[in-house]
């Protein structure tokens, strides 16, 4: 044997101590022995052992209140009982306290390498099944992460394929504008119209360059470290400063139901995003004549401030509802009703939001509109 495997022999009897040591020291064993219960379990507070053959009637500590202190000492230890009282009784409380084997006494030295040796091939078996177990879970582990990183790629590709076919079309209406002009293939008196319509998807790029900028500021935490005591009602009352003038051009009533002084700890320009491409969706999807009511409440009892943006807009179908959150991703009606947008509005309320320890929740019909319900901690 490389690493000897080392034997505690806790016995009264100093002739069975010996035989054990005669028997097992010759066969690569290291032995150790201890006459009483005490002096057995202060060595086997100092020293690792494989083994402990244990008596059990013993006089002051019997063996079987050796047993129950030892059983969390080392639960690889295999403890064999060695008694001249040989009862069924016995062995099954033994073993119920955590022995092993039984041996009874007096024993050959045959039978008692046989136990020993069968004992600590049954553990070697238990640690390499165990060892088994984990590398499996490990392999597992290890198709799984494989699994995700093949979908994060893969949802990585489909990313940068989007965004190449978003930004695409703005920067070819530039392109184009400036050629037809710089060749002179436009009158001067239809430039205007042509420039106004290059400034709108300059436009159209940067607000997606904007969004996408936040995006990632959002996913890595960056801007948290900013986060101050803010009033809800001052960011939205900024927002529709912003906003008003877009829905009268549409036609668009807006509506306003703020009941209760509303401070929630945040970076004020995540707020600011959070209720701008709220509204601002609401908007953009609401044929002339309609209306869309914003209120901010307080839910004491959940600790939350409660926020809603109602709009009596196109809707999204029910099937639609689960990818809205989605980057650049837009419904089939949305695009036919507005052609530009970034489709990056609503992942970044969902990233604000979720930032923050909040929820946000969607219920829609079409043709009848949206209702967007958020949460956020109260300051």
């Amino acid at each position: 044997m490389n690493t000897p495997f080392r034997v505690l022999v806790i016995d009264d009897e100093v002739g069975i101590r010996e035989g054990c040591r005669r028997v097992l020291v010759p066969q690569g064993f290291d032995v150790d022995m201890a006459e009483n219960g005490p002096t057995g379990l202060r060595k086997l507070r100092e020293a690792r052992y494989d083994v402990l053959l244990l008596d059990i009637m013993m006089p002051g500590m019997s063996g079987i209140e050796v047993l129950r202190q030892i059983r969390q000492m080392d639960p690889d230890l295999i403890c064999i009982v060695i008694t001249g009282y040989a009862t069924v009784e016995l062995a099954i409380q033994a073993i119920r306290e955590g022995a092993h084997d039984f041996i009874a006494k007096p024993f050959s030295a045959d039978l008692l390498l046989q136990v020993i040796g069968r004992e600590l091939e049954r553990r070697a078996l238990r640690k390499e099944a165990e060892r088994l177990r984990a590398l499996e879970e490990e392999t597992r582990e290890l198709a799984r992460a494989k699994a995700e990183l093949q979908k994060l790629e893969a949802v990585e590709g489909r990313f940068m394929l989007t965004l190449v076919h978003i930004l695409r079309a703005p920067v070819a209406v530039l392109q184009n504008t400036i050629q037809l002009i710089r060749k002179g293939y436009i009158p001067p008196e239809e430039q205007p119209e042509m420039l106004e319509r290059a400034e709108t998807r300059a436009g159209q790029l940067l607000a997606t360059l904007d969004d996408l900028l936040l995006l990632a500021h959002l996913r890595e935490g960056i801007g948290l470290s900013r986060a101050e005591a803010v009033s809800l009602g001052e960011v939205l009352e900024g927002v529709l400063a912003t906003l008003k003038p877009r829905a009268e051009r549409q036609g668009v009533t807006l509506a306003v139901d703020v009941r209760d002084s509303l401070r929630v700890r945040a970076n004020p320009d995540h707020l600011r995003a959070l209720l701008t491409h709220l509204i601002d969706n609401a908007i953009r999807y609401t044929p002339s004549g309609g209306q869309v009511t914003i209120s901010l409440m307080a839910d004491p009892e959940r600790g939350v401030v409660v926020g809603a943006v109602s709009d009596t807009g196109i809707g999204i179908p029910a099937d639609e509802i689960p990818r809205i959150f989605e980057e650049f991703y837009r419904t089939e009606e949305g695009k036919r009703m507005q052609e530009m947008g970034t489709g990056l509005g609503l992942p970044i309320v969902r990233q604000v939001v979720e930032m923050y320890g909040g929820t946000i929740e969607v219920e829609s019909e079409v043709g009848w509109g949206s209702t967007f319900r958020f949460t956020l901690p109260l300051g």
